[in-house]
């Protein structure tokens, strides 16, 4: 029986560099495969990643490991399916997050497809998050390095896709990878992790929506609470609640963006309190084992590296859920990710949804 056969997705970076060290390491047939998400010059070449750079930097890799190594391009599926979400989630109000979108479309569906067609057993990355097989099935954990941890972008992870994927690095924290990449005289050892969005030149998104995004580019009034116009704003593309700086205005107090209207072309501020939410409501769910039970007790990430909140689940249902916060919670923005962990085990992660609009303090109903 011959060797297990991984792919690997090697970004340019020490995570997955190690992640295809290690494999080679455990004996595995390894093959490493990038992604050209871009045409032409990669927009952010500040990123880290998805540059020309970095191919040649997971190249040299490979050929120190002696692995083959693939670029394919996947840029027009990239186009199709994460950037158009980008504009048209921004056009609408709302704040997407395209690293939890590239997994979803890119590395765990067209990616996975791709391995798989390529006569590969799993598909392994360079993600800090673990995986568990037991009696339960596939369970997945937040990686050991919680400031690293990358389980909150996985949310969309199935039984099926959790059987064919494998995360090296998981049970590492960030320095004992970075001495692993050293120790093996990998050139991506002191590398700088990748920042900002990969096509947002120099993560600048305001010039990003000027240039790409013309619908959610123009202008229109900034509204307090009680309505009344206080300001213009510069698109609603270039906005997310909870934002305070950039606001272009002077109340003479600290104030918020609190909500966003796609419909008006409006943007609303308000105080502090006014961010506070009672719960949410998500669409587009996922969850690795089966919908929690109503009333069942979780522990919500609603951004990433974010903190996590108490709360029970209100509602599971096919395709959404409604969870209620114990105590009201600042900034939950529409679009973004919500990601339940167990309230057992705050380091395994259920499952997750998309945010679809959020629900009101038991106080504001």
């Amino acid at each position: 029986m011959g060797r297990e056969k991984a792919v690997v997705a090697m970004s340019g970076g020490v995570d997955s560099s190690v992640a295809a060290a290690l494999l080679v390491e455990q004996g595995y047939d390894v093959t490493g495969i990038m992604l050209k998400l871009w045409r032409g010059e990669a927009a952010n070449t500040d990123s880290g990643c998805c540059n020309a750079g970095a191919a040649e930097d997971a190249r040299r890799v490979a050929d120190l490991l002696g692995i083959p190594f693939y670029v394919l391009n996947f840029a027009e599926r990239f186009e199709s399916t994460v950037i158009a979400n980008f504009h048209a989630d921004y056009s609408a109000g709302r704040t997407p997050n395209p690293c939890v979108r590239c997994n979803q479309w890119i590395k765990f569906d067209a990616l996975l497809d791709r391995a798989a067609a390529l006569g590969a057993d799993f598909l392994a990355t360079g993600h800090y998050a673990r995986v568990v097989q037991d009696r339960r099935g596939h369970r997945l954990f937040r990686g050991m390095d919680v400031r690293k941890d990358q389980s909150y972008v996985l949310w969309m992870l199935s039984q099926d896709k959790l059987a064919r994927a494998r995360f090296p690095v998981g049970e590492m924290t960030k320095s004992e990878t970075r001495r692993v990449a050293a120790d093996l005289g990998l050139r991506t050892a002191a590398k700088p992790d990748s920042q900002e969005i990969c096509f947002v030149k120099g993560g600048d998104l305001g010039a990003y929506v000027e240039h790409h995004m013309t619908e959610g580019g123009r202008s229109g009034p900034i509204l307090d609470a009680s309505g009344a116009v206080v300001g213009k704003h510069k698109g609603i593309a270039r906005y997310t609640v909870g934002q305070r700086k950039g606001l272009g205005i002077s109340l003479g107090l600290p104030v918020f963006v609190t909500s966003i209207d796609a419909a008006s072309n409006t943007v609303v501020v308000g105080d502090r309190k006014d961010l506070a939410v009672g719960g949410l409501i998500a669409g587009e769910s996922s969850f690795i084992g089966g919908e929690p039970v109503d009333g069942s007790r979780v522990l919500v990430q609603h951004r990433a590296h974010g903190e996590v909140h108490p709360a029970v689940v209100a509602s599971a249902r096919p395709g959404c859920f409604q969870i209620h916060f114990d105590e009201p919670v600042e900034a939950v923005a529409p679009g973004q990710s919500a990601a339940l962990y167990s309230g057992d085990d705050p380091d395994e992660l259920l499952g997750g949804g998309v945010i679809h609009s959020t629900v009101p303090t038991p106080a504001r109903v």
